[in-house]
């Protein structure tokens, strides 16, 4: 029996699903379920998750009110927001949809349709989806083995086991390499032999130029060839820590994937996908330069997109998806291989609402057992927060200003960077902020908290050089962070300018900052080697303890000029 509030819960889903449905509960929980009845279709089938960052259990996640497309990105997928985003995909607000992909009315949409994610659920979606599509192969797309407190405290064994357990077939990788790269190798030869691929065709060694993973996969699905061939984030040496992986080359490697791909063609493959942590904007203009893909499957810039891109290129078309992140949904695509190509497909993103999937109980022992020597520290309660908190859009969220605050106060200083990262949980008002939920925001491999004492002109580098790996007009030249957080100071951006030319009006305590007074800059995250600091969430969680109660968070957001048409922008 469901208690009258699940029981409408149940009724909103199905009603915001198109189905009809009576007022029982059995009715409505039989809807509910049929929300997630996806038909099979054709003959070669994959199933997708990415950028799930640790998250073993079912959370809360705001999409961004910020995502700002320019130039030949502008107001198209996947920098749409809000009631744009909406618009162009034909969804309802007001519905579970219109909570997955948007962050509008989000704190009400969270307490209707609850969390989302969790791998116990996903694992029976899986199973679900597997069931009804033979020989169907679960990639990964990456981003998986880093984001909690668990995953860091086990150097990724939690996330390998419960990948295991999943069923992935294939991944590929980006904050992987941040355990470096004797794990990433260890975790590749003893728990994934003959079971999971790790594929990259664009890593290297840095002395002869050797293949570190092997660049594809070859399959038969349903008497159908198929090629899987890996992309592993291009800038990892840049974005995070090159000294974790030292003898590593990385990159795009364009010309490298046109032989991958004409290789697994002449191979026999009659579909071919590439499984990439690239970015969406990054595949956008790949999939226009090279022949021969069927689709991308990408990640890393977490855009949750309920339909493909189609990309035309001088071999035909190439669809390219993104699909989200923390465990939010499960990617599925469907090709019809007929006459040696792909005749047509079905897509579609599935939102993995908590609520209304049962948890898989195989996975759901195999979760708390990861969890049970942790759970006490996990749990201790740092203080308790009255506004939404949460982090990821181009400029700032409320749970990285908390961190901002957090480092002003602790290192006395006038003015504080934060890295901006696009992972970490959201928390509703009226909810206890525990270590966990910390961690969620802070958990890696090179987490030291810095106090510099910089002159302004470096400020001013530091701002711009973030914003032109934002706002290049170039994909290529964009790595898919959003744009550092800032405390204490405010500026103005204009993204439509040039390199060096996009920040002016540097502001501290109403005056201008001046280009050779020195300031007092906290920090955390810093990817030179040799750094050392007190660990970010120890900063953080003594702030926390001390202030007890996080009032309404107050932003620290820059002037943005040039930008009034976009529809990036809610």
């Amino acid at each position: 029996m469901i208690s009258r509030r699940e029981f409408l819960q149940v009724l909103g889903i199905a009603a915001a699903g198109g189905m009809t449905f009576s007022h029982s509960a059995r009715a409505a929980q039989e809807s509910a379920a049929k929300f997630y009845d996806l038909p099979r279709f054709g003959n070669v089938h994959f199933l997708h998750f990415t950028d799930c960052h640790a998250q073993l259990q079912p959370i809360y996640f705001r999409e961004p009110s910020v995502n700002i497309g320019l130039g030949s990105a502008l107001n198209r997928p996947p920098h749409l927001v809000g009631e744009h985003f909406l618009s162009h995909y034909g969804m309802k607000p007001d519905t579970a949809q219109a909570y997955a992909f948007t962050c509008l009315d989000f704190e009400n949409a969270a307490r209707q349709y609850g969390k989302v994610g969790g791998f116990a659920h996903m694992a029976t979606l899986v199973k679900q989806l597997k069931a009804g599509r033979p020989g169907a192969l679960l990639l990964d797309g990456g981003d998986t083995w880093q984001g909690s407190a668990t995953a860091l405290w086990t150097k990724g064994q939690d996330m390998v086991d419960a990948c295991l357990a999943l069923g992935v077939d294939i991944m590929t990788a980006h904050w992987e390499f941040t355990l470096g790269s004797d794990r990433v190798e260890e975790i590749i030869a003893k728990d994934f032999k003959d079971k999971v691929e790790f594929i990259a065709q664009n890593v290297q060694t840095s002395d002869f130029g050797d293949p570190v993973f092997p660049s594809y996969t070859l399959r038969e699905m349903n008497g159908v060839q198929v090629a899987v061939i890996g992309q592993a984030f291009p800038y990892t040496p840049i974005a995070n820590p090159g000294y974790m992986v030292p003898d590593w080359t990385f990159g795009i490697q364009e010309s490298q994937l046109q032989s991958v791909i004409d290789e697994v063609r002449g191979k026999g493959a009659k579909a071919v996908v590439l499984l990439s942590h690239n970015g969406m904007d990054v595949d956008l203009k790949l999939a226009s330069r090279v022949r021969g893909l069927d689709a991308i499957l990408g990640g890393h810039t977490h855009d949750g997109l309920p339909a493909p891109v189609i990309v035309e290129n001088s071999g035909g078309k190439t669809l390219v998806t993104n699909a989200g992140s923390n465990g939010k949904f499960l990617g599925v695509l469907d090709f019809d291989v007929r006459d040696g190509k792909v005749s047509d497909f079905r897509y579609k993103l599935m939102p993995v609402f908590a609520n209304f999937l049962d948890a898989d109980p195989d996975m759901a022992a195999l979760i708390e057992k990861i969890r049970s020597p942790f759970a006490e520290k996990l749990a201790e309660t740092l203080a308790t927060t009255d506004d939404m908190l949460y982090r990821r859009g181009n400029f700032n969220g409320t749970f990285d200003q908390l961190i901002l605050d957090a480092l002003m106060t602790q290192k006395e200083a006038q003015i504080a960077f934060s890295p901006g990262f696009r992972w970490g949980t959201s928390l509703l008002p009226g909810s206890d902020i525990t270590m966990e939920h910390l961690m969620d925001q802070t958990a890696i491999t090179y987490p030291y908290t810095t106090l510099t004492d910089m002159p302004g002109s470096q400020i001013k580098v530091i701002l711009e050089d973030v914003a032109d790996n934002l706002f290049n007009p170039d994909p290529y030249y964009q790595q898919g962070g959003d744009m550092v957080r800032v405390g204490g100071m405010q500026y103005t951006i204009d993204p439509l300018k040039e390199a060096g030319q996009r920040i002016s009006d540097m502001m501290l305590d109403g005056k201008q900052i001046e280009a050779d007074k020195i300031y007092k800059v906290a920090g955390w995250a810093p990817v030179a080697e040799g750094v050392q600091g007190e660990p970010v969430w120890e900063v953080v969680a003594r702030y926390l303890r001390d202030k007890k109660t996080i009032a309404a968070t107050k932003l620290n957001e820059p002037r943005i000029k040039g930008v009034d048409e976009n529809q990036g922008m809610v």
